[in-house]
């Protein structure tokens, strides 16, 4: 298995979610749910993509996602999101998350994906953004 290393000494971004990663979200062996650091990248996407689209959104697809680090209890977990494409009626999001090792420590890397935003007018249908 080849191992995804970030050369990235800063998010790139801005922030969009910080959230601490709780006993809760973990398997036995301490780390945090590949699941639930996923759902925290949507999350804070999706505030991006509204922030950008002033309307309602829903995911459409994750295009890329790639897990660089473990994530452990006690890490706060930062989402860091960018629009990188708007076409008709969706937008691309480039996310982040990065944590901060035991609520204080070093900042690390630890995934990066694209999500896909349909923008929803109040019918629910997709609108031209």
């Amino acid at each position: 298995m080849t191992e995804l290393k970030s050369n990235q000494a800063e998010p790139r971004g801005e922030l969009s979610l910080r959230t601490l990663a709780m006993p809760a979200d973990a398997n036995p062996a301490g780390d945090i749910f590949g699941g639930w650091v996923m759902s925290q990248m949507d999350i804070g996407s999706a505030l991006c993509a509204v922030e950008r689209t002033r309307s309602r959104v829903v995911t459409a697809a994750v295009d890329s996602m790639s897990f660089i680090e473990p994530v452990h209890v006690g890490d706060v977990l930062c989402v860091y999101a960018e629009v990188d494409k708007v076409g008709r009626t969706s937008l691309n999001v480039h996310v982040e998350a990065w944590v901060l090792r035991d609520r204080q420590g070093e900042r690390v890397q630890v995934t990066q994906g694209t999500f896909i935003f349909v923008a929803l007018d109040d019918e629910g249908k997709p609108k031209k953004i």
